[in-house]
């Protein structure tokens, strides 16, 4: 039992992560209906800003408000980013073929990688502790304190999403694009500033998502390191099994997929982990391919 509680609490912990991930998938596809190949990377960057602004300002010094300052940078960095993305790169090609997103995604995609190799080196960076750490035992189960601090705030993150999705009036144009733009555009909504919005947003969350595992793992990979992409890749796959383009579907797949990705690692076998976990996909595209909380959309002819 205390061995299943562990995976049961490192699974929360990086299923949180997985979930802030998500949303900025699956809020993009929601609204345009094409997958951002390049949100793994806005996520790496995210980890990158905190830890290059904590270097120049010599914040080595455990701190919340450091933490918090430096959270709340990265964020607004990276929202600068998903909006010069879509203005520059996306929205020239709105009416554009489906393929052609596609390859500017990945283009994009390719594009950060190496300006981030540029710009922060091809090195891996041990990341400042800027939470000071503790260990302490409930029942059995070792908790750390950062892990701890990065479930509540992955959730605050994800509540603070949720209410301005489903209780704003940005939220119900958000809503109502991912409807139709054309109809959404004839009631007076400014679709094109909608869409920047929702990349704002879902980049501020997956910068959010990069300095927490800075925080939690003490180190962050080169820039071009595969594991980034394997983030976004399982973060997508949560989105998907969840149900693209549902928020509360995100938040719920992130979760499954930290927790299938704990037990099948510390039970069965972690070289089979990753397979399982995709498999899982397939397995619910074939049961229910509308995601588990996604509806089937009924279109009127």
């Amino acid at each position: 039992m205390t061995e299943f509680l562990q995976f049961l609490l490192k699974g929360i912990s990086v299923g949180s992560l997985y979930a802030l991930l998500a949303l900025g998938y699956t809020m993009v596809y929601g609204i345009l209906q094409f997958i951002n190949f390049a949100h793994s990377d806005v996520f790496m960057l995210g980890a990158f800003f905190s830890w290059r602004l904590a270097t120049w300002f010599k914040l080595i010094d455990p701190s919340p408000l450091v933490a918090t300052s430096l959270l709340l940078a990265a964020m607004a960095l990276c929202a600068l980013t998903g909006f010069l993305i879509e203005l520059l790169a996306y929205r020239p090609l709105r009416r554009a073929p489906r393929l052609n997103v596609l390859i500017t995604a990945i283009g994009v995609s390719l594009f950060l990688e190496n300006s981030g190799q540029l710009v922060f080196g091809k090195d891996p960076r041990s990341y400042p502790q800027l939470l000071a750490e503790h260990t302490f035992s409930v029942g059995g189960v070792n908790v750390r304190s950062v892990e701890v601090i990065a479930v509540v705030t992955a959730l605050a993150l994800m509540v603070a999403l949720h209410t301005l999705v489903y209780r704003t009036k940005i939220g119900r144009a958000m809503r109502a694009v991912s409807i139709d733009h054309k109809v959404a555009g004839l009631m007076g909504i400014p679709v094109s500033r909608v869409i920047s919005f929702t990349f704002v947003v879902g980049s501020a969350l997956a910068a959010a998502a990069g300095v927490l595992v800075g925080i939690t793992y003490g180190q962050i990979k080169q820039p071009a390191d595969s594991s980034w992409v394997l983030y976004g890749l399982k973060a997508f796959v949560a989105a998907v099994i969840g149900g693209i383009g549902s928020v509360p579907g995100a938040m719920l797949g992130g979760l499954l997929i930290g927790l299938c990705e704990q037990f099948v690692g510390g039970y069965i076998s972690t070289q089979l982990r990753d397979a399982i976990i995709f498999a899982l996909l397939i397995v619910v595209l074939l049961v229910k391919p509308s995601g588990l909380l996604g509806r089937r959309a009924i279109e009127k002819i």
